[in-house]
C-alpha cells in the first residue's frame, strides 16, 4: 500500500469501524492529516498496515504512562477530556517523544485483540463441528491465538439473551460473557462434547504473566470499553489455570500438520481462526485453504472460521444478512463457517453471523 493511500485507510476506519468510539473517530481524522503519523504507519509490513495497529501503538504508550498529553483523552488511562482542538498537539508531543517505541510496535507488532467474548459463538460452532464429525472429544488448535484466551471457551459462563429478553446460561465459570441471540434458531444446547487438548499457534504468542505483553493486549482494545478490559483481565487470570500450550511459529500454516501428527488417537482435530484471515496476504490465504482441505481429507481436520464474509466464505453464496439490533452498525459483520471432510470430499457451510466482538449472534442453523 502506497503512503498516499494511508489517509483514506485511516479516515475510512474511523468512519466505518469506530462509530462507538468518539476518540478514535477524531484521532483517525487527526492522524490522516499528520505527515509524521502517516510515515509511522508506513513503517508496518504491508499486511499489517492497518489503522488499528497504529491506534494500538499509541494506546500502549498511553497505558505505559509515556504519553501524558494524550492520556487526558483516554478513559482507559483515567482521562475524561472530549476530543477537541488540542488533540493534534497532544499527538505531536507523543510522536516526537515516543518515536522509537512506536516504530518498534509498527515494525514488529500485530493487533492481538484476542476478544474472549467471541467464545459466545465459538461454543455453538464447536457443537456444530462435533455433530458434523460425530466426535465428542475435541483437540482445539487456535491459529493466530495471541494469548490463547479463546482456548478456554468451555470454561466460561456464557449468557445468551433471547428475543423475548430472557437470559439462558451455558457452560460455567467465574467469567461471564453475555451475547444477544438473534433470530429463530434454537439456543445452543449444553455441550455433549469436551475440549480435551488446547493448543495455540502465533508468530508472537502473548505470555499474560508478562505485564508489558498484557498491556499490549489491553492497548488493542477501544479506550472507552471498560467492560472489555475487565473481561480481558479476568480471562488472562483464568488462563493460568488451564492446560494450554502456546507455540511460537513464524509459519503457523506449516505448523498445522506437525500438530496433527502429534495428537493421540480418538480426538477430533478442530482448527479455529477468528479474525486472522484479514491479516494474511493472498498467497498465504490460498496456502491456508489448500492446507486445510488437504488435511481435512487426510487427517479429518475440521475448520471453524470467523472473519469478513469475503474471506470466511469466498466461494460460497453469502447468507442473507440479519436485521441488526438498534444502534448496531453493519460494518465488520463476521461470518462464521465450518469446513470438514464428508463422504470423501470437503464440505463447507455457513454457521452464523455475529458482531466482531461477539456482542450478538444470528445463528443460521
Amino acid at each position: 500500500m502506497h503512503q498516499d493511500d494511508l489517509p483514506t485507510v485511516l479516515r475510512r476506519f474511523g468512519r466505518e469501524e469506530c462509530s462507538q468510539e468518539p476518540l478514535y473517530i477524531a484521532l483517525c481524522e487527526t492522524l490522516a492529516d499528520d505527515d509524521r503519523a502517516l510515515a509511522l504507519l508506513a513503517e508496518a509490513p504491508a499486511e499489517q498496515r492497518k489503522a488499528n495497529l497504529l491506534l494500538a501503538a499509541l494506546h500502549e504508550r498511553v497505558l505505559a504512562g509515556a504519553a501524558p498529553e494524550l492520556a487526558a483523552y483516554y478513559p482507559s488511562a483515567g482521562g475524561a477530556r472530549a476530543p477537541d482542538a488540542g488533540l493534534a498537539a497532544a499527538l505531536d508531543a507523543c510522536l516526537a517523544r515516543e518515536w522509537p517505541a512506536l516504530v518498534a510496535h509498527l515494525r514488529h507488532g500485530a493487533t492481538q485483540t484476542n476478544e474472549v467474548a467471541r467464545c459466545a459463538v465459538i461454543w455453538p460452532a464447536l457443537g456444530a463441528a462435533a455433530r458434523a464429525t460425530g466426535a465428542r472429544h475435541l483437540a482445539l488448535l487456535d491459529l493466530g491465538c495471541s494469548a490463547g484466551l479463546n482456548l478456554g471457551v468451555d470454561r466460561y459462563l456464557l449468557r445468551y439473551q433471547a428475543d423475548d429478553g430472557a437470559w439462558h446460561e451455558r457452560g460455567g465459570g467465574e467469567l461471564a460473557i453475555e451475547s444477544r441471540w438473534l433470530g429463530p434458531a434454537p439456543l445452543p444446547a449444553e455441550a455433549d462434547w469436551r475440549v480435551t487438548l488446547r493448543h495455540g499457534l502465533d508468530p508472537a504468542p502473548v505470555d499474560v504473566t508478562d505485564p508489558a505483553r498484557l498491556r499490549w493486549l489491553q492497548a488493542c482494545l477501544w479506550p472507552h470499553d471498560a467492560r472489555r478490559r475487565e473481561r480481558l483481565a479476568s480471562a488472562a487470570l483464568q488462563l493460568q489455570d488451564l492446560p494450554v500450550t502456546l507455540t511460537q511459529a513464524d509459519d503457523c500454516i506449516a505448523a498445522i500438520e506437525p500438530w496433527l501428527a502429534g495428537l493421540p488417537a480418538g480426538v477430533q482435530p478442530v482448527l479455529l481462526t477468528s479474525w486472522v484471515l484479514y491479516y494474511l496476504n493472498d498467497a498465504d490465504l490460498a496456502r491456508l485453504r489448500a492446507t486445510v482441505d488437504r488435511l481435512a481429507l487426510s487427517h479429518g481436520l475440521a475448520w471453524i472460521c470467523g472473519d469478513l464474509p469475503a474471506l470466511s466464505a469466498p466461494a460460497s453464496p453469502r447468507p442473507p444478512e440479519p436485521v441488526l439490533p438498534a444502534g448496531e452498525a453493519a460494518s465488520s459483520l463476521t461470518l462464521w463457517t465450518l469446513r470438514h471432510a464428508e463422504a470423501g470430499r470437503v464440505a463447507g457451510r455457513s454457521l452464523a453471523w455475529s458482531h466482531p466482538h461477539g456482542r450478538w449472534i444470528y445463528w443460521l442453523g
